[in-house]
């Protein structure tokens, strides 16, 4: 039916279908209570709140092992789940939010890059509170690579070094390699999430917005970033509520976008069983945020129009629709332009 390249996303098993699927809430933590960080913060007070919520509006927090049992093996699961995951082991989590995990038992994902922790940077974790987090069994430690620069500008076989060297510190310090990966940056591009796939990682983060599902590359899983600024009572009780908006395929598939394709040209495929008639795409081209156009190509394909390109290093597109009871679907992606 097509004549360009397109992305293809898993088939959902029959048991379970797209519509019906409740989605899994991802959120994404890096410091509490570093309160001169307020992009990257959570004070402690609304982390506790925010744990509430979740609690108060019947949800689940989900393990890795449950994750990984949805999202690879695809099996059917019943109720809304909340996926924890913390970046960069900073030492703050150690002494703030780990505690209150521990216990509440509560799972979640820390995702390490181990530069900072074999220097004994005073401002990351150790090797040994890692460890303690691993044994646990409550948390689960992911890759998150050595350096944690711009891996995105390297080229591939810098890449592969830098996961490379990662894998030795996670092997000699912990047994094991981890089977989960969060992008430095949230940033990844076509060859960039080969190379993760050839490492044998089962499942890749991102930083766009949006509610996981089967039906989301597990090479690019959204997840909600959260922060002083993002983690209000209100926002956060919304992003709760968000349902997952499944795709069928989104053009462009690589995400790293250079003089070529720049602005890209957007293309995304819903399931015919998703009223997609009314929805709106918004996008930071140009510099701010602004509603794009969109045509129909077909009932559940449409074109979205950006018409300028982006000014920041970061793109960003989030579709959403309202479902027939009312709750939001929402879907985002994440670009990165080269050289900028």
């Amino acid at each position: 039916m097509l004549s360009v390249i397109i992305v293809s996303f898993p088939t959902i098993l029959k048991s379970q279908t797209v519509e019906s699927e409740k989605g899994i809430i991802g959120l994404m933590y890096h410091r509490f209570e570093e309160n001169k960080y307020p992009s990257t913060n959570v004070r402690i007070k609304e982390f506790i709140q925010q744990i509430e919520m979740v609690r108060q509006n019947n949800l689940e927090f989900i393990s890795h092992d449950e994750l990984r049992s949805i999202l690879v093996e695809k099996k059917n699961y019943e109720k809304k789940k909340v996926l924890l995951t913390i970046d960069d082991a900073f030492k703050s989590f150690y002494e703030k939010a780990w505690p209150i995990l521990k216990e509440k038992r509560i799972p979640f994902v820390l995702f390490i890059n181990t530069r900072e922790i074999n220097t004994n940077n005073p401002n990351y974790m150790n090797w040994e509170q890692i460890r303690e987090i691993q044994n646990s069994k409550i948390g689960v430690i992911g890759g998150h690579s050595f350096s944690h620069d711009y891996l995105i500008n390297k080229t591939n076989n810098e890449i592969k070094e830098d996961i490379e060297k990662s894998h030795k510190d996670y092997q000699r310090e912990l047994g094991q390699i981890p089977k989960f990966f969060s992008y430095p940056f949230g940033e990844y591009s076509l060859s960039f999430k080969n190379i993760v796939k050839d490492f044998k990682y089962e499942v890749a983060f991102g930083q766009h917005s949006g509610v996981i599902d089967k039906t989301k590359d597990v090479f690019e899983l959204p997840r909600y970033p959260i922060n002083e600024n993002y983690g209000k009572p209100e926002r956060f009780l919304f992003l709760l509520n968000t349902k997952p908006l499944p795709v069928k395929y989104f053009k462009p598939e690589d995400k790293y976008l250079t003089k070529a394709n720049h602005p890209p040209k957007i293309e995304i495929e819903f399931y015919e069983t998703i009223n997609v008639k009314n929805i709106n795409c918004f996008s930071n081209d140009g510099g701010e945020w602004s509603k794009k156009k969109i045509t129909f190509v077909e009932k559940n394909w449409i074109k979205v129009d950006i018409d300028k390109k982006y000014k920041e290093r970061t793109g960003r597109i989030n579709c959403s629709v309202l479902d027939s009871d009312k709750a939001t679907r929402w879907l985002g992606f994440q670009f990165v332009i080269k050289d900028n």
